[in-house]
């Protein structure tokens, strides 16, 4: 297909099945052209080496944000009805008036599309959204506040949905008791729940941000293209891992691409790795799970367990064919069987043979460098009439040879990290 088709394919609009409810909204962004090019979070991860092992299939993951265009040329077939909790009804989640979303959900488990870079990284797994917001910002452009109880019901719908892994793509200084107790549910039903850490960290640099401080969630970082972090990614011991969230693609609603900047977009890096491994592990715990992430994962600049980059950057590749844990496989006792002894008589005529020639060999050596010496000497003993004499020393001062200066394998000043 030309890549002019391609690109008209991707922007047709959504069809009715995806299109928004009457009145759900009020200023719906619009669809983007496409972009075809292979972004560079996706040639960071070389995706093509770990889907041979797995690409997620049979593994939902939930996202519970503004929804997610199910219509989207590469999320069709990849997204389940969901729910729809922020406006009162029994809605589906399956429509996005602000996009939020439709990207997180694309960065998971994108389909590839023809003449198209961008695909998710688990390209096999099922979207289920849950909407809990209707738009991620206010015209203002600051985040808008979403209702913990709102929250609190997300998540454990997913749960109790099936999901393996929940992404929560939203960050707040509050310590809700219904959210903790939400996400102690959703963990007691085997999901592994990851969280963005937050975009305040220049305004509120001693903040704990939640759900990704709460026990057993992985909260994840932005790094820039030069694996630097962010400098608005919140810092703190709750930083499990780091991915990248600066100039990121995503998929917008109804069609197209756009980059997207923030904490929210490095954790469905995250997200897609973890359906990864479940899918390749299923009878992994979720702990599990997020323990053999940090174990993979590439160490950053700010070194291994650090309060900016956590364990470092995370790794699909390695979280998916890392021999870790686990009982070898049994492969029974090993036994050696003694030679016949026909290979024993013929390795020592060939062993007796290699001796003789080998002492053969070092005969005529031998007899070689005897008679180069008397080549050399006879002549000069019959010029001195078979006399001894004394070598005259050489004229001019001896010359001390220095060995050279070491080479250095590193430049003299590392070269700093720039931000995209």
């Amino acid at each position: 297909m030309a890549a002019a088709a391609v690109i008209a394919a991707l922007s047709l609009p959504a069809s009715v099945a995806a299109a928004p409810p009457d009145g759900a909204c009020n200023n719906p962004s619009p669809s983007r052209p496409v972009i075809t090019q292979l972004p560079w979070a996706q040639q960071l991860f070389d995706l093509s080496r770990v889907w041979p092992y797995t690409t997620g299939a049979g593994v939902t993951v939930a996202v519970v944000d503004s929804g997610v265009d199910a219509d989207h040329p590469q999320l069709r077939g990849a997204v389940l009805p969901g729910r729809d909790f922020y406006l009162v009804g029994t809605l589906p989640g399956n429509y996005d008036c602000a996009s939020h979303g439709t990207a997180v959900a694309s960065i998971i488990a994108a389909r590839a599309a023809s003449g198209v870079g961008f695909e998710g990284i688990a390209p096999g797994a099922t979207i289920l959204p849950v909407r809990i917001v209707d738009d991620a910002q206010s015209d203002s452009g600051e985040a808008t506040p979403i209702d913990p109880n709102i929250v609190a019901k997300g998540i454990r719908y997913a749960a109790d949905q099936g999901a393996k892994v929940i992404n929560l793509s939203l960050a707040g200084y509050g310590n809700y008791g219904q959210i903790q107790d939400a996400v102690k549910y959703a963990q007691s039903r085997d999901a592994l729940i990851v969280a963005a850490v937050g975009n305040g960290q220049a305004q509120t640099p001693d903040a704990i941000s939640f759900p990704a401080a709460y026990p057993g969630v992985l909260g994840v970082g932005s790094i820039d293209i030069n694996g630097a972090r962010n400098a608005d990614s919140q810092v703190g011991t709750y930083v499990s891992l780091v991915a990248p969230g600066t100039k990121v693609v995503g998929a917008n609603r109804i069609a197209g691409h756009q980059y997207w900047d923030g904490t929210s977009f490095a954790t469905p890096f995250v997200s897609g790795a973890a359906a990864l491994v479940r899918a390749a592990y299923p009878k992994l715990t979720a702990p599990q799970v997020a323990q053999r992430l940090i174990a993979t994962a590439t160490v950053a600049p700010g070194g291994a367990r650090s309060q900016e980059y956590g364990a470092g950057i995370v790794d699909p590749y390695r979280a998916v064919t890392d021999g870790l844990g686990g009982k070898p496989q049994n492969l029974g006792p090993v036994i050696v069987r003694p030679p016949s002894p026909a290979v024993v008589r013929a390795q020592h005529y060939w062993w007796q043979a290699g001796v003789g020639a080998k002492i053969v060999t070092a005969a005529v050596i031998a007899a070689v460098f005897l008679a180069a010496i008397l080549a050399w000497a006879l002549p000069r003993a019959r010029r001195r009439k078979w006399r001894a004499t004394l070598a005259t020393p050489a004229a001019g001062t001896i010359v001390r040879k220095e060995p050279p200066e070491q080479t250095s394998l590193f430049p003299s000043s590392a070269a700093g990290h720039g931000r995209g």
